[in-house]
């Protein structure tokens, strides 16, 4: 019999063992997908990745709500950027690289470089970051054909899981082998090292807590981990302070300051210290009094460890402040602690994981720069450091001076220290610190050999572009450029059944037979209002058999953007509306890429003032499964040619010029508010306001002269929005339409002044986008209106100007701007009011809104629009 001290052994043995062979087999079944994967080509390498890219970045939102409910930290919308990032960035990043076979052959030199995979690789995976880290570490491990076996963090096991589940599926079905990504079913730390440590791992690519990091090179193979950041940022008497502020705000709150680049300490020039207070405070920003400090940091801080207590990472500042027993406001967006000290007497001076502050107070460079190094010696070596300057000469020597390995020139550090968002840094959701954090690697995660490498990194703002069709006719009767047209011989019409019984169809073929040539012509006439991808299919069927060269789309934007999205699955049918209808945040960067048809030609005749999508990329279409619509937005889709007619708009209905009109006042609004806007696209932007508020009266009470202006005014404000975007106006309409089946420009008309009014208050999260270097919305609303003449004494009586004329405009045109009074009913209203908030956000047009929203915002904006609040119902 044995004795009962005897019993805790034996089951820790009994244990012990069961972990090694349930690793063991891991391992096996890593070995076995690891030979199938020797022999493949950089074709089938590219494919699984591209599919495993695609399937995270389609999970993007479900990912991360599943993170945030389990880890009970950060923020929902936040987490799906991450996620987004590590498939969209991530890939675009890696996406040409030679990773198989000879990736150099140099004849010159003589020398030849051959790429081989390490092996099986360990990957560990932090609670901050979870989802977004597996699909980081899945990607860069495939790409280089080796295999992964991950240990999750047990507090984010589900959602890993679930995100390892998804792309393996995706991996699976584009020719991978079936273990190629497996994990550990039950975590624990005893699983993990068992897995560092086995024989069949080759290296360790491990992202956790300090001990972790450790555990992963005491294994005595390659391991690429990254340590602890406590990176300071030098607000330097030369910043740009609005940019500087707006940056260490939006850095702080972004996932609730979670990403270990983030800002955990500002040092501010006493020539710009109030000034720079000023500005926080302005972004609800709360400064902690001296008396609160101790509870704050007794609150975040474990004396036994120096780190921040479980509970704190990833919490609100409101919710931190509420442990601490500090009364703040619910809208305070980031707790800030002015201190004079560094190391373990000023605990508020360590790393914080959280929307949490300390700041310095510095008599110039010397001091400044000193702070910043003992920030840096204080849990922080090797990882990041920030400085917002305008001077060139001090940027240098910051660089040389701070032991980081990260130099962040005027961005936001968290999502400038992960890469290629606000610089060109290789973007990872791994950064290595070097020696002077006992890490291998001094970059961010990638294919560098084994130096500490410092990257100085200004900020950069986006190289932005024009782009139109080729060739843009207008005025009336500027149809006859049909008859001079080269390599016109084969005619496919796209339009609408109205275009064929009212005469518009026949007015272009009438054009068409007074050609030299003999064309023929095949005229598709079913595309309905918001057109199906069972429509576009009907359309392309009809192509293949008659194998046209010149495509012409005829009516309003419904058959445009039918005839486009017909145009580019006729050309490659191997096109994918799956992948074309997934969210990009940067259309040069997207995951999915959509192959530019250059066979037949494309023509776009509008036969309304109001979508102008005659002249840019986009294309709504409704899926027919799920009745979603979805604004497909690729440059392969940019028309070669827009005819600007006035003659096919001169007897269009009362209410669609209504409807269409007001639609034109939001492009071009939304163009020129949007984060994207320039200086070249503002200019149509505001051209086409000034003639739409002049002439859409006249344009609806049939004025033939007024009815050209409007469709001049459509044309530039698609010009406009085709280079600058547009905004959530379009997302909340694209969702009210498709579900409670209203006319776009109806539901455009219905969401404006909610929107305009929502986008002018200072915001609860800041857009991201390098041009935008400060939140002006309110301003540019106020510049629109000044433009225009409005009255108003001050930027918010102009921005409350703007909206009331448009108001007053659209119940002109006999426009009632609320939801109830449209055939909308409360029931359905209320059933679905969550699932279109969450359907809106992840619209494409919420990428260029001014203010991010958050779906809660957007509900509330929903809920506004149903009642009509403060539009006075006409």
């Amino acid at each position: 019999m044995l004795k009962p001290t005897n019993a805790p052994r034996v089951t820790e043995k009994k244990e012990t063992v069961d972990v090694d062979k349930m690793i063991d087999n891991l391992v096996k079944k890593s070995h076995v997908a690891l030979d199938k994967m020797a022999n493949f080509t950089q074709e089938q390498v590219d494919k699984v990745c591209e599919a495993m890219a695609i399937a995270a970045l389609d999970n993007h939102m479900k990912l991360a709500k599943m993170a945030v409910a389990e880890t009970h930290r950060g923020v929902v919308e936040d987490k799906a950027i991450k996620n987004m990032y590590a498939s969209e960035y991530i890939w675009n990043s890696i996406r040409h690289d030679k990773t198989v076979g000879i990736i150099e052959d140099n004849d010159e030199e003589q020398l030849m470089k051959i790429a081989e995979p390490v092996g099986v690789v360990a990957g560990v995976t932090p609670v901050t970051n979870p989802t977004s880290t597996v699909v980081f570490k899945s990607l860069i491990s495939l790409k280089t054909r080796n295999t992964i076996i991950f240990g999750f963090h047990p507090q984010a096991q589900k959602s890993c899981v679930e995100t390892a589940k998804i792309i393996r599926a995706a991996a699976v079905e584009a020719g991978a082998p079936e273990d190629c990504i497996q994990w550990i079913d039950q975590p624990s730390i005893q699983a993990t090292g068992a897995l560092m440590n086995h024989d069949g791992v080759a290296t360790v690519l491990a992202t956790g807590g300090p001990s972790m990091v450790k555990a992963a090179y005491s294994t005595g193979k390659p391991a690429l981990g990254v340590g602890p950041g406590n990176g300071p940022t030098y607000i330097e008497k030369t910043a740009n302070i609005k940019q500087s502020v707006n940056d260490i705000v939006l850095s702080k709150t972004f996932d609730n300051g979670m990403v270990c680049a983030s800002e955990n300490s500002a040092v501010v020039d006493s020539d710009v210290y109030e000034e720079v207070k000023a500005e926080f405070k302005y972004w609800n920003c709360y400064f902690v009094k001296k008396s609160d400090q101790k509870a704050l940091s007794d609150a975040m801080f474990d004396e036994k460890r120096g780190g921040v207590k479980g509970p704190i990472a990833g919490k609100s500042a409101y919710q931190i402040a509420e442990l601490a027993g500090i009364k703040v406001p619910e809208d305070t967006k980031v707790l800030i602690a002015e201190i004079d000290g560094v190391g373990p007497k000023y605990p508020l001076s360590r790393e914080k994981l959280s929307p949490v502050l300390s700041m310095y107070k510095a008599s110039g460079h010397e001091e400044a720069f000193k702070l910043c190094e003992e920030l840096l010696d204080f849990g922080g070596l090797g990882h990041t450091a920030g400085l917002h300057t305008t001077d060139d000469d001090l940027i240098t020597k910051f660089a040389l001076k701070m032991k980081a390995c990260r130099i962040l020139i005027n961005q936001p550090s968290a999502v400038g220290g992960i890469g290629n968002i606000y610089n060109n840094m290789v973007p990872s959701l791994t950064l290595g610190t070097g020696s002077y954090g006992k890490n291998s690697i001094s970059h961010n995660v990638t294919d560098f050999d084994l130096l500490n490498i410092k990257t100085v990194a200004k900020r950069r703002n986006n190289m932005q572009w024009i782009k139109l069709p080729p060739k843009v006719y207008f005025e009336r009767n500027s149809v006859r450029y049909l008859e001079q047209m080269e390599g016109i011989n084969r005619v496919f019409l796209v339009c609408d059944p109205g275009m064929v019984k009212f005469g518009y169809s026949d007015r272009v073929l009438d054009v068409l037979r007074k050609r030299r040539n003999n064309v023929e012509v095949e005229v598709f006439s079913d595309v309905e209002p918001n057109p199906s991808t069972d429509t576009v299919n009907k359309g392309v069927a009809r192509m293949d058999a008659f194998k046209p060269d010149t495509v012409i789309s005829l009516g309003g934007g419904s058959a445009m953007d039918a005839g486009k999205f017909m145009w580019l699955m006729y050309e490659h049918p191997e096109s994918s509306f799956f992948g074309a209808k997934q969210k990009f945040l940067d259309i040069r960067k997207r995951t999915y890429r959509v192959p530019t048809p250059n066979k037949a030609k494309y023509i776009g005749i509008p036969t309304t003032s109001g979508t102008g999508s005659e002249v840019t990329p986009y294309a709504v279409i409704t899926d027919s499964k799920t009745h979603v619509k979805y604004p497909i937005t690729d440059y392969a889709m940019q028309p070669d040619v827009a005819i600007i007619d006035s003659q096919f708009v001169e007897t269009v209905p009362k209410r669609t010029t209504a409807w269409t009109g007001l639609d034109v006042i939001t492009h071009a609004t939304e163009s020129y508010v949007s984060n994207m806007a320039s200086d070249y696209t503002r200019g149509w932007s505001l051209q086409a306001l000034q003639l739409a508020f002049k002439y859409l009266k006249a344009s609806y009470d049939g004025d033939p002269v007024a009815r050209q202006k409007m469709h001049d005014a459509s044309t530039l404000a698609g010009m406009a929005f085709a280079n600058a975007f547009l905004g959530i106006t379009h997302s909340i309409a694209h969702k009210l339409g498709g579900e409670f089946n209203l006319p776009h420009g109806l539901a455009i008309a219905i969401t404006y002044p909610q929107v305009v009014r929502y986008n002018a208050e200072t915001p609860t999260k800041i857009a991201m986008w390098p041009k935008y270097d400060h939140f002006s919305a309110l301003k540019d609303y106020a510049d629109i209106a000044r433009f225009l003449g409005f009255e108003g004494n001050n930027d918010e009586e102009l921005k409350e100007s703007l909206v009331k004329h448009f108001i007053d405009l659209a119940h002109s045109v006999d426009v009632t701007l609320d939801l109830k009074h449209n055939r909308v009913e409360k029931d359905h209203f209320d059933k679905t009011v969550d699932e279109l908030a969450e359907l809106s956000y992840e619209d494409q047009c919420t990428t260029a809104n001014p203010r991010e929203p958050l779906i809660k915002e957007l509900k509330e904006l929903l809920i506004r629009e149903w009642d009509g609040k403060g539009v006075e119902v006409k």
